[in-house]
């Protein structure tokens, strides 16, 4: 192990490599609870594509496991070391390359945070749509890597549907140049569809093409109150019926509104059970008359009270309120956020059986997430000093996602499996479609030394 440090050091810049333990420390696991994270041999701070492809050529001559790392903010376990590792942190490699205003499309460093990324284009009249509640904290590789979604799912799909072409450094270090820059293309296998979601199992992201689309307008915003999840979630499925294009419609429950609350000293209307928040951008009279439409939807369907921002300031303080939602809730104790999408005409029943689960294993259950696709963020909160509750709430993820499959859903809608849900995995896709899982990573990495472990258990 100490050559593998020496034959590092000698390859890369003295900046862009870490051995202290101390230093370490913080590249040992993501934001995931409860999953196993070990101590790594050392972290290679790429600046470039090259550092990347020495690091790896090194740990596969070595036969040394690789475990990439984008801004650590995943929340499956996918990032977390392995002892005796070489953690790739693709952070350094923050710098947008090229945007093409008339061809539409930006080319990316995986660094780059989603936020920073949707603004820069943004300034040449173009929008980025994926975007999930983290995207200030959360780089474009990992939103790559366990293919994000978003708020805004629910009109423009999530991130791989904007995936042109990738640069991807494989494990022997060879470099994979796959897809295109051109509105159209079919030729041969779509590698980089493979790619993306494959939480760096098979293959290092160091540089993406991605498509944007022209900016849209200003949205029109609304929130509808209820007296219960359940006519929530039947309110959902009214909304979705009528077929009214909406380019948002979340939902939070009452213990989610008040966390947020008391985290941003907000004044959400937290007297009802649940709350959801609507938005449209198409814009002008268009705009307006979709947000009306909701509105009555939700009124015919048992809504407590409807309310309709007056201004972009009401709509983007409604909107923040949602954004910040699971670190609110993470103020209240220790928490486990699950990430379970089922289908839309379910979501009500979905609710119910959540509450009841609530009920049932006496623990805290706040309700929140993407309504408008059906990707829901069950967070679990409770005292891990506590060893009664911490075994409940272990209870209650695994029934959570138990309850997703019933309801014709799956474990996972856009944080990944990682560590955290492989035997969930196994439970969905079956036997067959696992040694498909299993061919394609033997292929692609024979030694199993990218992120080995993580998705398809070993």
């Amino acid at each position: 192990m100490s050559q593998v440090v020496e034959q590092l050091r000698q390859a890369l810049p003295a900046e862009a490599l870490v051995t202290d333990p101390d230093r370490m420390e913080s590249f040992r696991y993501d934001r995931a609870m409860f999953c196993p994270a070990g101590m790594p041999l050392a972290v290679v701070l790429a600046r470039e594509t090259a550092h990347v492809q020495a690091a790896v050529r090194i740990a596969n001559e070595a036969g040394v496991p690789i475990v990439p790392q984008g801004a650590r903010s995943g929340l499956s376990g996918a990032a977390n070391a392995l002892d005796g590792c070489i953690v790739i942190s693709l952070e350094k490699m923050d710098r947008i390359l090229a945007i093409e205003p008339i061809d539409r499309y930006v080319v990316t460093q995986p660094g780059v945070y989603n936020a920073v990324l949707s603004r820069a284009v943004a300034e040449h009249g173009l929008f980025y749509p994926p975007d999930p509640s983290s995207w200030e904290f959360c780089s474009i590789g990992g939103n790559l890597s366990t293919n994000s979604g978003g708020l805004c799912c629910v009109k423009y799909g999530v991130t791989t549907d904007y995936v042109l072409g990738l640069e991807v450094v494989l494990a022997d270090g060879r470099i994979l140049r796959t897809g295109r820059k051109t509105v159209k293309g079919v030729a041969g296998y779509d590698l980089a569809k493979l790619i993306v979601g494959s939480e760096g199992t098979l293959g290092i992201i160091t540089e993406a093409t991605l498509m944007l689309r022209p900016a849209a307008a200003k949205p029109k915003t609304m929130a509808a109150l209820f007296g219960s999840g359940v006519e929530a979630g039947n309110a959902i499925l009214e909304i979705i019926r009528s077929g009214v294009s909406l380019s948002l419609l979340e939902i939070m429950d009452q213990t989610t509104i008040r966390a947020v609350n008391k985290y941003k000293r907000m004044d959400l209307p937290d007297e009802a059970a649940a709350m959801l928040i609507a938005q449209s951008d198409a814009g002008g009279e268009a705009g307006a008359a979709d947000v009306a439409a909701v509105a009555k939807l939700c009124r015919d369907h048992g809504a407590l009270e409807c309310i309709e921002a007056e201004d972009d300031a009401e709509g983007e303080m409604l909107l923040e309120g949602r954004r910040v939602a699971l670190t609110a809730l993470e103020q209240l104790g220790t928490t486990m956020i699950d990430d379970v999408a089922v289908p839309r005409t379910r979501l009500a029943d979905f609710i119910g059986r959540l509450e009841q689960l609530s009920a049932e294993l006496d623990i805290t259950i706040g309700v929140l997430g993407h309504a408008g696709d059906g990707n829901m963020h069950p967070t679990v909160v409770f005292d891990q000093a506590d060893p009664a509750q911490a075994e409940r709430a272990q209870v209650a993820f695994d029934r959570v996602m138990e309850i997703g499959l019933e309801l014709g859903g799956t474990i996972t809608g856009e944080h990944g499996v990682g560590v955290l849900k492989r035997t969930w995995l196994a439970e969905e896709i079956g036997p067959v479609a696992l040694d498909v899982h299993r061919a394609i990573k033997t292929a692609l990495d024979p030694k199993n030394l990218l992120n080995p472990g993580k998705i398809v258990a070993e």
